[in-house]
Protein backbone atom coordinates (compact mmCIF):
# COMPACT_ATOMS: atom_id res chain seq x y z
CA UNK A 1 0.00 0.00 0.00
CA UNK A 2 1.31 3.30 -0.76
CA UNK A 3 2.10 5.45 1.79
CA UNK A 4 -1.30 8.27 2.95
CA UNK A 5 0.08 11.67 4.96
CA UNK A 6 -2.43 10.95 7.77
CA UNK A 7 -3.05 14.24 9.28
CA UNK A 8 -3.02 14.58 13.27
CA UNK A 9 -6.50 15.24 13.43
CA UNK A 10 -6.93 12.29 11.17
CA UNK A 11 -5.53 9.77 13.41
CA UNK A 12 -7.09 11.01 16.20
CA UNK A 13 -10.42 10.44 14.83
CA UNK A 14 -9.66 7.20 13.78
CA UNK A 15 -8.35 6.21 16.98
CA UNK A 16 -11.65 8.02 18.76
CA UNK A 17 -14.20 5.18 16.87
CA UNK A 18 -16.62 3.81 18.72
CA UNK A 19 -15.29 0.27 18.65
CA UNK A 20 -18.54 -0.99 20.00
CA UNK A 21 -20.67 0.20 17.27
CA UNK A 22 -17.57 -0.04 14.52
CA UNK A 23 -17.44 -4.01 14.62
CA UNK A 24 -21.28 -4.48 15.33
CA UNK A 25 -21.35 -3.26 11.54
CA UNK A 26 -18.78 -5.61 10.44
CA UNK A 27 -20.66 -8.52 12.22
CA UNK A 28 -18.77 -9.03 15.36
CA UNK A 29 -20.56 -10.43 17.95
CA UNK A 30 -20.62 -8.74 21.29
CA UNK A 31 -22.38 -9.48 24.35
CA UNK A 32 -23.05 -7.03 27.63
CA UNK A 33 -21.02 -7.00 30.34
CA UNK A 34 -22.24 -4.00 33.08
CA UNK A 35 -21.13 -1.12 31.26
CA UNK A 36 -18.49 -3.47 28.83
CA UNK A 37 -19.47 -5.42 26.01
CA UNK A 38 -17.26 -8.49 25.51
CA UNK A 39 -15.80 -9.31 21.90
CA UNK A 40 -17.22 -13.02 20.80
CA UNK A 41 -15.19 -14.74 17.99
CA UNK A 42 -13.92 -18.29 17.34
CA UNK A 43 -10.60 -19.46 16.00
CA UNK A 44 -9.18 -23.48 15.62
CA UNK A 45 -8.83 -23.68 19.57
CA UNK A 46 -12.54 -22.87 19.87
CA UNK A 47 -14.46 -19.82 21.57
CA UNK A 48 -13.08 -16.67 22.52
CA UNK A 49 -14.59 -14.20 24.79
CA UNK A 50 -11.24 -12.38 26.91
CA UNK A 51 -11.66 -9.02 25.04
CA UNK A 52 -13.49 -6.50 26.31
CA UNK A 53 -14.71 -3.44 24.87
CA UNK A 54 -15.76 0.16 25.82
CA UNK A 55 -16.56 2.83 23.76
CA UNK A 56 -12.85 3.41 21.62
CA UNK A 57 -10.99 1.50 23.89
CA UNK A 58 -10.10 -2.35 24.60
CA UNK A 59 -8.37 -4.40 26.83
CA UNK A 60 -7.44 -8.36 25.89
CA UNK A 61 -7.78 -9.83 29.84
CA UNK A 62 -5.80 -13.15 28.36
CA UNK A 63 -2.83 -11.16 26.81
CA UNK A 64 -2.73 -8.38 28.96
CA UNK A 65 -3.01 -6.24 26.14
CA UNK A 66 -4.54 -3.60 25.01
CA UNK A 67 -5.23 0.27 23.85
CA UNK A 68 -7.16 2.52 21.38
CA UNK A 69 -9.22 1.92 18.09
CA UNK A 70 -6.20 1.79 15.68
CA UNK A 71 -4.29 -1.06 17.97
CA UNK A 72 -7.33 -2.97 18.25
CA UNK A 73 -7.36 -3.18 14.06
CA UNK A 74 -3.54 -3.85 13.92
CA UNK A 75 -3.54 -6.40 16.42
CA UNK A 76 -7.11 -8.45 15.72
CA UNK A 77 -7.09 -7.93 12.29
CA UNK A 78 -3.52 -7.97 11.18
CA UNK A 79 -3.68 -4.53 9.22
CA UNK A 80 -0.53 -2.49 9.59
CA UNK A 81 -0.93 1.55 10.39
CA UNK A 82 -1.80 3.02 7.05
CA UNK A 83 -4.56 -0.13 6.51
CA UNK A 84 -6.15 0.26 9.83
CA UNK A 85 -6.32 4.20 9.68
CA UNK A 86 -7.99 4.14 6.15
CA UNK A 87 -10.59 1.06 7.11
CA UNK A 88 -11.36 3.03 10.61
CA UNK A 89 -11.90 6.67 8.82
CA UNK A 90 -13.67 4.92 6.12
CA UNK A 91 -16.46 3.00 7.68
CA UNK A 92 -17.36 5.33 10.61
CA UNK A 93 -20.64 4.69 11.98
CA UNK A 94 -20.82 8.29 13.42
CA UNK A 95 -19.83 11.70 11.30
CA UNK A 96 -15.98 12.45 11.20
CA UNK A 97 -16.69 15.47 13.65
CA UNK A 98 -18.61 13.88 16.55
CA UNK A 99 -16.27 12.53 19.40
CA UNK A 100 -18.25 8.68 20.66
CA UNK A 101 -20.00 9.54 23.46
CA UNK A 102 -18.59 9.10 27.12
CA UNK A 103 -20.14 6.60 28.71
CA UNK A 104 -22.34 7.35 32.10
CA UNK A 105 -22.17 5.62 35.36
CA UNK A 106 -25.50 4.20 35.03
CA UNK A 107 -26.59 3.58 31.21
CA UNK A 108 -30.05 3.80 30.05
CA UNK A 109 -32.12 2.61 27.08
CA UNK A 110 -32.20 5.23 24.72
CA UNK A 111 -35.67 6.34 23.16
CA UNK A 112 -35.94 5.57 19.58
CA UNK A 113 -37.46 8.15 17.39
CA UNK A 114 -37.47 8.79 13.55
CA UNK A 115 -35.53 12.06 12.53
CA UNK A 116 -38.43 14.90 11.50
CA UNK A 117 -39.37 14.24 8.05
CA UNK A 118 -38.39 17.20 4.97
CA UNK A 119 -41.78 18.57 3.15
CA UNK A 120 -40.10 16.53 0.01
CA UNK A 121 -37.56 14.21 -1.20
CA UNK A 122 -35.99 15.73 -3.62
CA UNK A 123 -31.90 15.15 -2.51
CA UNK A 124 -32.59 11.76 -2.13
CA UNK A 125 -34.29 11.05 -5.17
CA UNK A 126 -31.48 12.77 -6.76
CA UNK A 127 -28.99 11.00 -4.94
CA UNK A 128 -30.20 7.61 -5.34
CA UNK A 129 -30.84 8.33 -9.14
CA UNK A 130 -28.02 10.47 -9.67
CA UNK A 131 -25.20 8.79 -8.06
CA UNK A 132 -26.79 5.20 -7.00
CA UNK A 133 -28.41 4.37 -10.72
CA UNK A 134 -31.66 3.21 -8.83
CA UNK A 135 -34.97 2.93 -10.29
CA UNK A 136 -37.78 6.14 -9.81
CA UNK A 137 -39.74 3.11 -9.40
CA UNK A 138 -38.02 1.13 -6.77
CA UNK A 139 -37.55 4.50 -4.50
CA UNK A 140 -41.27 5.30 -5.08
CA UNK A 141 -42.38 1.88 -3.57
CA UNK A 142 -40.52 2.43 -0.28
CA UNK A 143 -41.30 6.37 0.10
CA UNK A 144 -45.29 5.31 -0.35
CA UNK A 145 -44.48 2.34 2.08
CA UNK A 146 -43.14 5.01 4.71
CA UNK A 147 -39.91 3.23 4.88
CA UNK A 148 -38.09 5.69 2.74
CA UNK A 149 -37.73 9.36 3.11
CA UNK A 150 -35.72 12.43 3.47
CA UNK A 151 -34.42 14.17 7.06
CA UNK A 152 -35.28 17.64 7.27
CA UNK A 153 -32.33 19.00 9.47
CA UNK A 154 -29.17 17.49 7.18
CA UNK A 155 -31.94 15.96 4.45
CA UNK A 156 -30.07 12.73 4.83
CA UNK A 157 -31.90 9.47 3.35
CA UNK A 158 -33.73 7.85 5.99
CA UNK A 159 -34.11 4.05 6.01
CA UNK A 160 -36.95 2.52 8.44
CA UNK A 161 -37.31 -1.13 9.79
CA UNK A 162 -41.23 -1.74 10.86
CA UNK A 163 -41.97 -4.42 13.37
CA UNK A 164 -44.64 -7.15 12.22
CA UNK A 165 -47.43 -4.31 13.32
CA UNK A 166 -46.06 -2.03 10.93
CA UNK A 167 -44.67 0.17 13.55
CA UNK A 168 -41.24 2.08 13.24
CA UNK A 169 -38.85 0.37 15.54
CA UNK A 170 -35.42 0.79 13.35
CA UNK A 171 -34.03 3.69 11.30
CA UNK A 172 -30.45 4.18 9.66
CA UNK A 173 -29.48 7.64 8.15
CA UNK A 174 -27.26 7.84 4.73
CA UNK A 175 -25.73 10.80 3.71
CA UNK A 176 -26.10 12.24 0.37
CA UNK A 177 -23.60 14.62 0.00
CA UNK A 178 -21.72 14.54 -3.31
CA UNK A 179 -18.45 15.85 -1.82
CA UNK A 180 -16.52 15.51 1.44
CA UNK A 181 -17.15 12.46 3.61
CA UNK A 182 -20.54 11.01 3.56
CA UNK A 183 -21.66 8.47 6.66
CA UNK A 184 -24.15 5.74 7.74
CA UNK A 185 -25.53 6.00 10.80
CA UNK A 186 -28.05 4.07 12.90
CA UNK A 187 -30.00 5.97 15.09
CA UNK A 188 -29.99 5.92 18.79
CA UNK A 189 -32.57 3.51 20.10
CA UNK A 190 -33.06 1.27 17.20
CA UNK A 191 -34.53 -2.07 17.91
CA UNK A 192 -31.33 -4.14 15.64
CA UNK A 193 -34.31 -6.94 15.05
CA UNK A 194 -35.99 -4.69 12.56
CA UNK A 195 -34.19 -3.56 10.01
CA UNK A 196 -35.45 -1.68 6.38
CA UNK A 197 -36.98 -4.84 4.35
CA UNK A 198 -40.05 -5.77 2.25
CA UNK A 199 -41.81 -8.92 2.75
CA UNK A 200 -43.77 -11.20 -0.23
CA UNK A 201 -45.43 -14.06 -0.69
CA UNK A 202 -43.07 -16.12 -1.49
CA UNK A 203 -40.59 -18.99 0.47
CA UNK A 204 -37.88 -16.84 -0.59
CA UNK A 205 -35.86 -14.17 1.49
CA UNK A 206 -32.95 -12.16 -0.09
CA UNK A 207 -30.17 -10.77 2.70
CA UNK A 208 -28.27 -7.71 2.03
CA UNK A 209 -25.44 -5.39 3.97
CA UNK A 210 -27.25 -2.01 3.01
CA UNK A 211 -30.37 -1.20 1.90
CA UNK A 212 -28.60 0.47 -0.95
CA UNK A 213 -27.12 -2.73 -2.30
CA UNK A 214 -30.92 -3.80 -1.41
CA UNK A 215 -32.31 -1.27 -3.80
CA UNK A 216 -29.29 -1.82 -6.37
CA UNK A 217 -30.37 -5.25 -6.48
CA UNK A 218 -34.12 -4.76 -7.34
CA UNK A 219 -32.94 -2.19 -9.71
CA UNK A 220 -30.78 -5.02 -11.53
CA UNK A 221 -33.87 -7.57 -11.10
CA UNK A 222 -36.74 -5.76 -11.11
CA UNK A 223 -39.04 -8.81 -12.67
CA UNK A 224 -41.79 -9.58 -9.64
CA UNK A 225 -39.67 -8.86 -6.84
CA UNK A 226 -42.32 -7.89 -4.66
CA UNK A 227 -43.31 -11.60 -4.46
CA UNK A 228 -39.98 -12.25 -2.61
CA UNK A 229 -38.82 -10.87 0.54
CA UNK A 230 -35.76 -9.13 0.88
CA UNK A 231 -34.04 -7.53 3.98
CA UNK A 232 -31.03 -5.07 4.32
CA UNK A 233 -28.79 -6.32 7.69
CA UNK A 234 -26.65 -3.00 8.08
CA UNK A 235 -24.22 -4.50 8.43
CA UNK A 236 -23.69 -8.09 8.36
CA UNK A 237 -25.26 -8.77 11.50
CA UNK A 238 -27.93 -11.51 12.25
CA UNK A 239 -30.75 -9.87 14.33
CA UNK A 240 -33.33 -8.97 12.06
CA UNK A 241 -32.83 -12.33 9.65
CA UNK A 242 -33.53 -14.29 12.71
CA UNK A 243 -36.48 -12.09 13.53
CA UNK A 244 -37.56 -11.56 10.23
CA UNK A 245 -37.58 -15.96 9.62
CA UNK A 246 -39.18 -16.26 13.24
CA UNK A 247 -42.26 -13.90 12.24
CA UNK A 248 -42.88 -14.50 8.60
CA UNK A 249 -43.48 -18.56 8.72
CA UNK A 250 -43.99 -18.55 4.87
CA UNK A 251 -39.89 -17.83 4.46
CA UNK A 252 -38.00 -21.26 4.58
CA UNK A 253 -35.06 -20.24 1.86
CA UNK A 254 -32.19 -17.49 2.59
CA UNK A 255 -30.19 -16.00 -0.15
CA UNK A 256 -26.84 -14.23 1.35
CA UNK A 257 -26.13 -11.56 -1.21
CA UNK A 258 -24.29 -10.07 0.78
CA UNK A 259 -20.56 -7.98 -0.24
CA UNK A 260 -17.93 -9.48 -2.35
CA UNK A 261 -14.66 -8.53 -0.22
CA UNK A 262 -13.27 -9.89 2.40
CA UNK A 263 -16.41 -9.08 5.15
CA UNK A 264 -18.83 -10.64 3.49
CA UNK A 265 -16.76 -13.96 2.44
CA UNK A 266 -16.38 -14.17 6.46
CA UNK A 267 -20.03 -13.62 6.88
CA UNK A 268 -21.42 -15.78 4.24
CA UNK A 269 -20.43 -18.78 6.08
CA UNK A 270 -21.16 -17.23 10.05
CA UNK A 271 -24.45 -16.37 8.81
CA UNK A 272 -25.18 -19.77 7.59
CA UNK A 273 -24.02 -21.77 10.76
CA UNK A 274 -26.18 -19.23 12.62
CA UNK A 275 -29.02 -20.10 10.62
CA UNK A 276 -28.19 -23.63 10.56
CA UNK A 277 -28.54 -23.29 14.36
CA UNK A 278 -31.31 -22.14 14.03
CA UNK A 279 -32.95 -24.63 12.01
CA UNK A 280 -32.38 -23.00 8.71
CA UNK A 281 -30.76 -25.09 6.33
CA UNK A 282 -31.28 -24.17 2.55
CA UNK A 283 -29.03 -21.17 2.80
CA UNK A 284 -27.48 -19.69 -0.99
CA UNK A 285 -24.86 -17.43 -1.59
CA UNK A 286 -25.39 -14.98 -4.45
CA UNK A 287 -22.16 -13.08 -5.03
CA UNK A 288 -22.27 -9.66 -7.40
CA UNK A 289 -19.61 -9.66 -9.42
CA UNK A 290 -17.90 -6.43 -8.36
CA UNK A 291 -17.80 -5.62 -4.61
CA UNK A 292 -21.03 -5.17 -3.98
CA UNK A 293 -24.41 -4.66 -6.11
CA UNK A 294 -24.16 -1.08 -6.38
CA UNK A 295 -21.02 -1.46 -8.12
CA UNK A 296 -22.36 -3.62 -10.43
CA UNK A 297 -25.19 -1.12 -11.22
CA UNK A 298 -22.56 1.45 -11.30
CA UNK A 299 -20.65 -0.90 -13.84
CA UNK A 300 -23.81 -1.36 -16.18
CA UNK A 301 -24.67 2.39 -16.18
CA UNK A 302 -21.08 2.90 -17.82
CA UNK A 303 -18.85 4.30 -14.52
CA UNK A 304 -15.77 2.80 -13.63
CA UNK A 305 -16.94 -0.01 -10.62
CA UNK A 306 -15.08 -1.23 -7.60
CA UNK A 307 -13.69 -4.84 -7.84
CA UNK A 308 -14.16 -7.37 -5.65
CA UNK A 309 -11.73 -8.09 -2.85
CA UNK A 310 -10.77 -11.35 -2.99
CA UNK A 311 -10.38 -12.99 0.38
CA UNK A 312 -5.99 -13.37 0.59
CA UNK A 313 -6.09 -15.99 3.54
CA UNK A 314 -9.32 -18.30 2.25
CA UNK A 315 -7.84 -18.41 -0.90
CA UNK A 316 -3.84 -19.36 0.31
CA UNK A 317 -5.25 -22.06 3.21
CA UNK A 318 -7.11 -23.44 -0.12
CA UNK A 319 -3.84 -23.41 -2.26
CA UNK A 320 -2.09 -24.85 0.42
CA UNK A 321 -4.73 -27.62 1.22
CA UNK A 322 -4.42 -28.30 -2.57
CA UNK A 323 -0.75 -28.92 -2.89
CA UNK A 324 -0.73 -31.37 -0.07
CA UNK A 325 0.88 -34.65 -1.06
CA UNK A 326 0.19 -38.14 0.08
CA UNK A 327 3.27 -39.71 2.15
CA UNK A 328 2.04 -43.17 2.84
CA UNK A 329 1.82 -43.31 6.50
CA UNK A 330 4.60 -45.71 8.68
CA UNK A 331 2.96 -46.00 11.95
CA UNK A 332 6.27 -46.65 13.56
CA UNK A 333 8.03 -43.55 12.35
CA UNK A 334 4.61 -41.13 12.66
CA UNK A 335 5.62 -40.02 16.29
CA UNK A 336 9.41 -38.87 15.40
CA UNK A 337 7.83 -37.54 12.28
CA UNK A 338 5.55 -34.81 13.61
CA UNK A 339 7.72 -34.22 15.99
CA UNK A 340 10.73 -33.31 13.85
CA UNK A 341 8.69 -31.15 11.37
CA UNK A 342 6.90 -29.11 14.41
CA UNK A 343 10.22 -28.76 16.05
CA UNK A 344 11.79 -27.34 12.36
CA UNK A 345 8.82 -25.18 11.55
CA UNK A 346 7.92 -27.40 8.90
CA UNK A 347 4.48 -27.00 8.52
CA UNK A 348 3.55 -28.11 5.10
CA UNK A 349 5.29 -31.66 5.61
CA UNK A 350 3.37 -31.85 9.03
CA UNK A 351 0.06 -31.57 7.57
CA UNK A 352 1.22 -33.92 4.79
CA UNK A 353 1.91 -36.88 7.74
CA UNK A 354 -0.87 -35.89 9.97
CA UNK A 355 -3.07 -36.28 7.10
CA UNK A 356 -1.31 -39.32 6.08
CA UNK A 357 -2.09 -40.63 9.62
CA UNK A 358 -5.62 -39.92 9.71
CA UNK A 359 -6.45 -41.97 6.35
CA UNK A 360 -4.37 -44.68 7.83
CA UNK A 361 -6.17 -44.81 11.29
CA UNK A 362 -9.44 -44.55 9.61
CA UNK A 363 -8.82 -46.96 6.60
CA UNK A 364 -5.35 -48.32 5.69
CA UNK A 365 -6.75 -50.60 3.08
CA UNK A 366 -7.20 -47.09 0.71
CA UNK A 367 -5.27 -45.20 2.51
CA UNK A 368 -4.29 -42.81 -0.67
CA UNK A 369 -8.19 -42.67 -1.68
CA UNK A 370 -8.98 -41.61 2.01
CA UNK A 371 -6.15 -38.97 1.82
CA UNK A 372 -8.09 -37.26 -1.09
CA UNK A 373 -10.91 -37.10 0.55
CA UNK A 374 -9.58 -35.76 3.97
CA UNK A 375 -7.73 -33.41 1.69
CA UNK A 376 -11.11 -31.80 0.47
CA UNK A 377 -12.80 -32.61 3.73
CA UNK A 378 -10.14 -29.74 4.80
CA UNK A 379 -11.21 -27.48 2.17
CA UNK A 380 -14.95 -27.84 2.60
CA UNK A 381 -15.11 -27.42 6.13
CA UNK A 382 -12.96 -23.65 6.05
CA UNK A 383 -14.28 -21.03 7.50
CA UNK A 384 -11.85 -17.79 7.35
CA UNK A 385 -14.09 -16.36 10.19
CA UNK A 386 -13.06 -19.11 12.64
CA UNK A 387 -9.51 -18.40 11.80
CA UNK A 388 -8.42 -14.62 12.88
CA UNK A 389 -6.45 -16.10 16.00
CA UNK A 390 -3.04 -14.40 15.65
CA UNK A 391 0.54 -16.17 14.78
CA UNK A 392 1.35 -16.50 18.32
CA UNK A 393 -1.72 -18.29 19.19
CA UNK A 394 -1.77 -20.28 16.24
CA UNK A 395 1.68 -21.39 17.52
CA UNK A 396 0.28 -22.30 20.93
CA UNK A 397 -2.90 -23.90 19.50
CA UNK A 398 -0.51 -26.02 17.09
CA UNK A 399 1.92 -27.57 19.89
CA UNK A 400 -1.20 -27.79 22.12
CA UNK A 401 -2.64 -29.77 19.59
CA UNK A 402 0.99 -31.92 18.73
CA UNK A 403 1.45 -32.51 22.32
CA UNK A 404 -2.28 -34.32 22.29
CA UNK A 405 -1.41 -36.40 19.37
CA UNK A 406 1.91 -37.64 20.52
CA UNK A 407 0.17 -38.73 23.80
CA UNK A 408 -2.17 -40.62 22.07
CA UNK A 409 0.16 -42.39 19.38
CA UNK A 410 2.03 -43.80 22.53
CA UNK A 411 -1.21 -46.20 22.72
CA UNK A 412 0.16 -49.87 21.39
CA UNK A 413 -3.64 -51.05 20.90
CA UNK A 414 -6.76 -49.59 19.64
CA UNK A 415 -10.16 -50.36 19.70
CA UNK A 416 -12.04 -49.05 16.49
CA UNK A 417 -13.58 -45.97 18.21
CA UNK A 418 -9.73 -45.21 19.61
CA UNK A 419 -8.77 -45.28 15.97
CA UNK A 420 -11.50 -42.81 14.98
CA UNK A 421 -10.36 -40.47 17.75
CA UNK A 422 -6.61 -40.81 16.67
CA UNK A 423 -7.93 -40.02 13.02
CA UNK A 424 -9.37 -37.23 14.29
CA UNK A 425 -6.88 -35.47 16.40
CA UNK A 426 -4.40 -36.24 13.45
CA UNK A 427 -7.07 -34.62 11.30
CA UNK A 428 -7.18 -31.34 13.73
CA UNK A 429 -3.59 -31.14 13.76
CA UNK A 430 -3.09 -31.22 9.54
CA UNK A 431 -5.62 -28.51 9.58
CA UNK A 432 -3.98 -26.48 12.44
CA UNK A 433 -0.77 -26.68 11.38
CA UNK A 434 -1.93 -25.55 7.27
CA UNK A 435 -3.26 -22.15 9.45
CA UNK A 436 -0.20 -21.37 10.76
CA UNK A 437 1.74 -22.41 7.59
CA UNK A 438 -0.60 -19.83 5.99
CA UNK A 439 -0.08 -17.36 8.89
CA UNK A 440 3.58 -17.36 8.07
CA UNK A 441 2.79 -16.61 4.28
CA UNK A 442 0.85 -14.24 4.48
CA UNK A 443 3.44 -12.35 7.07
CA UNK A 444 6.10 -12.74 4.80
CA UNK A 445 4.18 -11.16 1.72
CA UNK A 446 2.65 -8.36 3.78
CA UNK A 447 6.55 -7.84 4.64
CA UNK A 448 7.81 -8.30 1.14
CA UNK A 449 5.13 -5.15 0.32
CA UNK A 450 6.25 -2.92 2.94
CA UNK A 451 9.94 -3.59 1.43
CA UNK A 452 8.50 -2.64 -1.98
CA UNK A 453 7.33 0.93 -0.99
CA UNK A 454 10.27 3.97 -1.40
CA UNK A 455 9.57 6.27 1.49
CA UNK A 456 10.61 9.46 -0.35
CA UNK A 457 12.12 11.98 2.14
CA UNK A 458 10.06 15.88 2.05
CA UNK A 459 12.54 18.33 0.26
CA UNK A 460 14.53 20.89 2.36
CA UNK A 461 12.70 24.06 2.86
CA UNK A 462 14.01 26.83 0.17
CA UNK A 463 16.12 29.13 1.41
CA UNK A 464 15.68 32.95 -0.29
CA UNK A 465 18.62 35.10 -0.17
CA UNK A 466 17.94 38.90 -0.29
Amino acid sequence: MPYIPFTDEQKILANSVDLEEFLRMRGEKLERVGREHKLIYYDSSGKHDSITLRGSTWFDHKNQVGGGAIKFMQEFYGMDFQTAVQELLGQRVTPLSHSPPKVSAKEEKKEFRLPETNTNMHRVYAYLIKQRFISPDIISHFAKQHTLYEDKEHHNAVFVGIDENGVPRQASKRSTNSYGNSFRITCQGSDTRYSFAHFGESKRLYVFEAPIDMMSFLTLYPKDWQKHSCIAMNGVYENAVLAALKNHSNLSEVILCVDNDEGGIEAVDRLKDILSENGYTDVKRLAPKFKDWNEVLKAKNGVKALPAVPHKRKEEYLKEVSELGYLKCRPDKLTSQIYATFKNGQYKYLAEYALAGSAFFIDKSCEKDMFAKLRAKLKAEYKPYTDKGKAAAKQRNLQECVTEVMKDLRQTARTREQSVNTAKLLYQLADRAVRLSVEETLSVSIQEQNEDIDIVPEPEPCMEFS
